[in-house]
């Protein structure tokens, strides 16, 4: 096994397409050392499916951000309430977090939810006509799930165009400064938020929210840090799984047309449009608490793991010519959601959000074309999410 000199996760054409680079790293071998930083650092790359999978419940790699860190140098500062939530923990801490979070996304309650997610797609969809011009990320993408989220948490409309700008603003690799200042706007105006609601009691959304989360046995900090997460993992990954399932379709017209001519086709066909093109590129931080093997590969303690679902996504091994996208394929075993007990909680109300607003896309405008060529869009530069900047669309 080599060991590349350089991040390939850094690399510019990683941002514009990272499979050549995932399949190069997993021909090589699934698991493979990689150079992060500055300083000599490494990390190990998981980028096969049966590795991946295997990562994912390995107690051995941890998810307590805290504890790699604590007496480590470092010029960060992100706010507490970014590094106290489930996906920066392990059992128990994270039982208490994901119990809480759980209810919220019932089978019960996403069925609740869909009218209401309809009804937000109606009325972004409204001013839409035939033969103009949309963005599909801006104006359907991201707000549909920011409004749901904010519905959820009970956050003022008035609050959440700003606070999905500073969610963004989290997810911009490039910066670390720049991702530091908004995990503390976000941190500090969901205080206020929890902090207002907890001295004028009520019924609402964040009221029923910090009950749960008080049942719980979340401290405050905790409960801050819940609302934060909910709010940034629950819209960022939906609005790239929107604009990546939209790409993807306009690429593969055959596809497209299948599910213009039959709506009924499009919960089934998530599964496939998640694995082609993942919006988790990344699994958020894991590392070694002691030595271990993983695809043959001895990965020593105390080192950062990545497991890559967008690569495992397109292993030949899992799923045969990977980079063709099939509706008829059985992509149920994908890891976009990732898998074991960090397995996003959100993905049902992930997949209704996507299943409403493209079965509204394709029954309202059968005739959508891309407004520039489908091999030219511009994403996000980052490697923990993929997701478009933008998507024009002809109505």
């Amino acid at each position: 096994m080599s060991t590349p000199r350089q991040d390939p996760l850094r690399d510019p054409r990683f941002f514009a397409d990272p499979y050549p680079t995932y399949e190069r790293l997993r021909e090589g071998c699934p698991v493979q050392r990689i150079p992060t930083g500055s300083g000599g650092r490494h990390a190990y790359l998981i980028t096969g499916h049966p590795e991946a999978r295997e990562a994912f419940t390995d107690p051995r790699l941890s998810k307590d951000t805290a504890r790699f860190f604590a007496g480590r140098p470092s010029n960060r500062d992100l706010h507490p309430a970014i590094s106290r939530n489930m996906l920066a923990s392990d059992p128990p801490a994270h039982t208490r977090h994901r119990r809480v979070a759980t209810r919220l996304f019932t089978t019960g309650r996403v069925r609740e939810l869909r009218p209401y997610i309809t009804r937000v797609v109606d009325g972004l969809m409204s001013a839409w006509r035939p033969g103009t011009e949309v963005d599909l990320v801006a104006d359907l993408a991201v707000p549909l799930p920011v409004t749901v989220v904010c519905e959820l948490l009970g956050v003022p409309e008035s609050d959440r165009a700003t606070l999905a700008g500073w969610s963004h603003d989290l997810f911009d690799a490039t910066d670390d400064d720049r991702i530091d200042a908004a995990s503390h706007r976000i941190g500090d105006h969901l205080t206020h938020l929890v902090d207002t609601a907890r001295a004028t009691p009520g019924e609402g959304p964040l009221h029923s929210l910090l009950r749960d989360c008080d049942a719980g046995g979340l401290d405050p900090d905790e409960t801050v840090s819940l609302a934060a997460l909910l709010l940034v993992a629950g819209h960022e990954t939906t609005t790239h799984l929107i604009g990546n399932a939209v790409l993807a379709l306009l690429g593969h017209p055959e596809a497209f047309q299948r599910l213009r001519r039959d709506p009924e086709l499009i919960p089934g066909a998530l599964d496939e449009l998640l694995r082609y093109d993942s919006p988790v590129s990344v699994a958020t931080f894991r590392h070694s608490t002691e030595a271990l093997r993983v695809g043959g590969v001895d990965i020593p303690a105390g080192f950062p793991v990545l497991i890559a679902p967008g690569a495992a996504n397109r292993d030949p091994a899992a799923y045969p010519d990977p980079h063709r996208l099939d509706l008829d394929r059985d992509a149920g075993g994908h890891l976009s959601f990732g898998h074991g007990i960090h397995r996003c909680p959100g993905a049902p109300l992930a997949r209704a959000e996507a299943e409403i607003a493209l079965r509204a896309l394709v029954t309202r405008f059968p005739d959508v074309r891309p407004a520039l060529p489908v091999q030219s869009p511009t994403w996000r530069r980052t490697r923990l999410t993929r997701g478009l900047t933008a998507l024009p669309l002809v109505l």
